[in-house]
């Protein structure tokens, strides 16, 4: 990575190809809902058809569909997605409206709680003003980038440059990435406990991984377990064996398959020696209150459906929609698309179809995303080049006071 130009860390093509993924993917499935009908079965009578499985698919199609007659009553309905709006528009009130506004409120919130954390960890060094560009570079990061592989390579780098040192830097995105997991390993056990595993996860959803099916509980228990692993090195490279870490680094570094990360290998392995110096020493009630403004953070993600939800219909469990978001979270993370585009899209009216009223999946799922993922990328472009600027005049200006 450059630091003369931190610009050339987003090239063009990282950037359009979610652009137009993203917006490819809303389109189509807005353009799907409102060209499709919707079939749905209602109480026997009070229907205009009834359905006969000609194919035996057990699945509903507009060919398979009779009118209702005296000898032949119907239970089926036919709908569509402009008519569905159409009565929501007419029923909309201003609970609805200050739902969606509580949600737009908690998407903000969670940018916040990430900003005070940043401050927090590094004791105030930077500025509210660095802490807003910082969280935005790193969510523009992760958007343009592979979920699996996330924004934190990038995160390394923009912190550093941020005057507070590459050992620290490191120290900060560690610990941050470490009490992410923390929430995620405490929270979500926790809430899938009290709704039950049955509604938890969803049971007729498979992945297809080069020929084998994984259902969701196969794929959750799998990323639980990556989870549990990343925090356990963690804490172990910074809390309790930061020179045996440092030592198995060095020692992976002389092996011919890891010969041109060497250097890299051995900077991290010092790194995380100036890490546990760094925060070995600080006290429980710093952790506590750190470990807080994580769970303030994530609290406010997640509560953006709950509200997004509860603008088109009552919901009556949000613990159950809290529940669904862990789950379908970890699913996200492990997406090979840039900020799990189209992933995420076909997930949530999976995910949530017993709260959403009928037809309105995709809409949602685009809505969600308005609140949760656009807003990065087009913040992050426009972030971008006043922080390099920023930076850039900064870095001059030291090296001008060094030569004096």
């Amino acid at each position: 990575m450059s630091k003369s130009n931190p610009l050339k860390l987003f090239s063009f093509n990282k950037v359009i190809v979610p652009l137009i993924l993203g917006i490819g993917v809303a389109v189509f499935l807005i353009a799907k809902d409102f060209s499709e009908p919707i079939i749905s079965e209602v109480p026997m009578g009070e229907g205009a058809y009834y359905w006969v499985d000609a194919n035996n698919d057990d699945a509903k199609e507009l060919s398979e569909l009779h009118y209702a007659d005296i000898n032949n009553k119907g239970n089926i309905k036919v709908d569509y997605q402009k008519n569905i709006l159409k009565n929501i528009l007419k029923t909309w009130t201003w609970g609805s409206t200050f739902c969606l506004l509580i949600a737009m409120f908690f998407a903000m919130m969670r940018d916040l709680m990430y900003m005070y954390r940043l401050r927090f960890l590094s004791d105030k060094q930077l500025s509210w003003k660095q802490s807003f560009q910082l969280i935005m570079l790193w969510e523009f990061s992760s958007a343009i980038t592979p979920t699996v592989v996330g924004g934190s390579a990038v995160a390394f780098f923009i912190v550093s440059l941020e005057g507070i040192g590459v050992a620290r830097s490191t120290a900060i995105v560690m610990i941050t990435a470490l009490l992410d997991e923390l929430f995620y390993i405490i929270i979500a056990p926790i809430a899938i406990l009290l709704v039950g595993a049955d509604l938890a996860f969803i049971h007729d959803f498979d992945f297809n991984v080069f020929g084998q099916k994984f259902g969701v509980i196969t794929v959750f228990f799998i990323g639980f377990g990556f989870m549990c692993l990343l925090t356990i090195i963690i804490l172990l490279a910074i809390f309790i064996y930061p020179r045996g870490f440092k030592w198995v680094l060095y020692s992976l570094s002389r092996k011919k398959l890891f010969r041109k990360s060497k250097s890299k290998l051995q900077k991290i392995g010092d790194d995380v020696i100036v890490s546990s110096k760094e925060f070995k020493g600080k006290s429980f009630w710093f952790w506590i209150k750190a470990y807080f403004i994580t769970v303030g953070s994530w609290m406010s993600r997640f509560l953006v459906v709950n509200f997004l939800i509860l603008a088109f219909t009552p919901i009556a469990d949000h613990i159950w929609v809290f529940a669904r978001q862990l789950v379908m979270w970890i699913i996200l993370c492990i997406s090979p698309t840039p900020g799990s585009t189209g992933i995420a899209e076909f997930a949530f009216p999976v995910f949530f179809r017993e709260f959403i009223p009928l037809g309105l999946g995709s809409t949602l799922s685009v809505l969600w995303r308005i609140f949760t993922y656009y807003p990065y990328i087009v913040l992050g472009l426009i972030v971008l080049p006043i922080w390099t600027k920023r930076v850039i005049t900064r870095q001059k200006q030291k090296k001008r006071d060094t030569q004096e």
